[in-house]
C-alpha cells in the first residue's frame, strides 16, 4: 500500500501583509499531481491543518477542495487535529465523512482512534493520535500516573495494545525527538530544547511497534532516530527559518512486515521565500534581480538608513515582507548588555538614545510623544508618566 504524508498546511496562513491562500492551493494541486502519478492509496494528514483555532472562509473553502478531490479520486484520507486547529471544527461532520473515505480523530477522548485497511499483503492497522497534553490524557487515565507528555503518549499507546505482529502506520501531532538529537525547528512551532511551542519532548522510541510513524508540528522536513519516524515538513515555506528548506513529502510503500520504503518527492512552490544581503544599490542592480514574484527577506549593509526603503524594495520586489538592517550601528546596539540599559533610567531617556544609535540625531518632542502614546496604549507606560 502508497501512503502520502503530510503536515502542517496551516492553510489561511499570511506572509506578513501577503495572504497565501493562491500559493496553498498551487501547492496543493501539485500534490494532487503526486497522488495520482505515484498511485497513492492514502494520504496521511498530521495536523495544524489550519493556521487558526478559528479559519477563514478561505481557508476552510481551499481544504474542502483538497479532501473533495482526494474522495473523487477513491483515494483514503487520514487527518488529526494539532496545536493550531480547533479540535470541534476540525471533527465537524467525521462521521459523514467516513462515507467518503475521509477519516478524521481531532480530539482524544480516552482511546486511540484505529481503522484497518487491505492491500495485497493482508492487514495494516491505522492509527489515529491528534494534539494531545498530558491534562487530556490523565483526565481519561487518573490512575495512570503520568507527569508529562512522553508519559502520555506512551500510556495511550499501551491502552492501546498494539499488536507488533501486524503491519501499523501511526499519524500525531507532537514533538517527537531522538536519543541523542534535536529535530531541526523552524516556522511557527517556536524553538526550544526541553519544548517546542510549549510542546514538552516525547522519545521516538515509544512509537517502535509501527511501521510508519507520520509526524506533524516540525515544519522542517527530517527524519527522527529512524527512516520510518519522518516530520514530513510544511509543504510551504513560512518563516525566514524554512528560507534554506527543501520542502517535499515522503510517498511510503508497505510492503510484508518489516518492509517499509520512504521516497520524498520535491515540492516546487508558486513563489519561493529568499533571504538576500547587501547595499539597497547592489541588490537592486538590473543584473542582481531575479525571480521578482519571490517572497524577499532582505537584510541592508548601508550605514545609513534609506526613506521608504520599503516602497523602493517593492517596486522590483512586490512580495517584499521585511527589511532588516546589518551595519555598524545594528552590531552596537547588539554588543550592549541588555539587562543594564534599563537601570535607573526614565524611558524618554531609553527611547533617544536608541533612536540616536539608530537615526544618528536627536528625537524631536513631537516624535517622543507619539512613542509616549504608544506605550501606554500598550501598557508599558502608565498614563501619568
Amino acid at each position: 500500500m502508497k501512503f502520502l504524508h503530510l503536515g502542517d498546511l496551516h492553510l489561511g496562513k499570511s506572509l506578513g501583509d501577503f495572504d497565501l491562500i493562491r500559493d496553498q492551493k498551487y501547492i496543493l494541486d501539485q500534490i494532487l499531481e503526486i497522488v495520482k502519478n505515484q498511485s497513492v492509496d492514502a494520504v496521511l494528514i498530521a495536523g495544524d491543518v489550519y493556521d487558526r483555532a478559528v479559519p477563514s472562509e478561505a481557508a476552510t473553502r481551499l481544504l474542502d477542495y483538497f479532501l473533495c478531490s482526494l474522495a473523487e479520486s477513491g483515494v483514503m484520507t487520514f487527518m488529526i487535529s494539532g496545536n493550531h486547529d480547533s479540535d470541534e471544527r476540525l471533527n465537524y461532520g467525521s462521521d459523514l465523512f467516513e462515507k467518503n473515505q475521509i477519516y478524521i480523530s481531532a480530539k482524544y477522548e480516552g482511546n486511540l482512534y484505529k481503522k484497518t485497511v487491505t492491500d495485497d499483503y493482508g492487514e495494516i492497522d491505522i492509527y489515529l493520535l491528534p494534539f494531545v497534553k498530558a491534562s487530556q490524557v490523565k483526565h481519561f487515565l487518573p490512575d495512570a500516573g503520568i507527569e508529562n507528555y512522553d508519559d502520555a503518549v506512551r500510556e495511550v499507546l499501551e491502552q492501546a495494545e498494539i499488536d507488533r505482529t501486524r503491519r501499523n502506520v501511526i499519524v500525531t501531532h507532537q514533538f517527537v525527538t531522538g536519543k541523542s538529537e534535536e529535530p531541526v525547528t523552524g516556522g511557527s512551532e517556536g524553538v526550544g530544547v526541553q519544548s517546542v511551542g510549549l510542546v514538552e519532548k516525547i522519545g521516538y522510541d515509544c512509537f517502535d511497534a509501527f511501521d510508519y510513524v507520520a509526524l506533524g508540528h516540525i515544519h522542517s522536513p527530517q527524519k527522527i532516530g529512524r527512516e520510518e519516524v519522518r516530520y514530513s515538513g510544511s509543504p510551504l515555506k513560512y518563516s525566514l527559518s524554512e528560507v534554506a528548506n527543501d520542502k517535499s513529502v515522503p510517498v511510503i510503500t508497505i510492503k510484508e512486515k518489516d518492509k517499509t520504503s520512504v521516497e520524498l518527492i520535491p515540492l516546487k512552490p508558486m513563489r519561493d521565500m529568499r533571504h538576500i544581503k547587501g547595499k539597497l544599490e547592489q541588490l537592486l542592480k538590473t543584473e542582481n534581480v531575479i525571480e521578482t514574484e519571490d517572497f524577499i527577506y532582505a537584510t541592508l549593509t548601508d550605514e545609513d538608513m534609506v526613506n521608504d526603503v520599503m516602497g523602493i524594495f517593492q517596486q522590483i520586489y512586490p512580495n517584499t515582507v521585511k527589511i532588516d538592517y546589518d551595519n555598524s550601528h545594528t552590531k552596537q546596539i547588539e554588543q550592549v548588555d541588555i539587562s543594564k540599559i534599563a537601570e535607573n533610567r526614565s524611558f524618554g531617556e531609553l527611547i533617544g538614545d536608541f533612536y540616536n544609535k539608530i537615526y544618528g540625531c536627536e528625537i524631536s518632542e513631537e516624535e517622543m510623544d507619539i512613542m509616549r502614546m504608544v506605550a501606554r496604549e500598550a501598557g508599558v507606560m502608565d498614563e501619568a508618566d
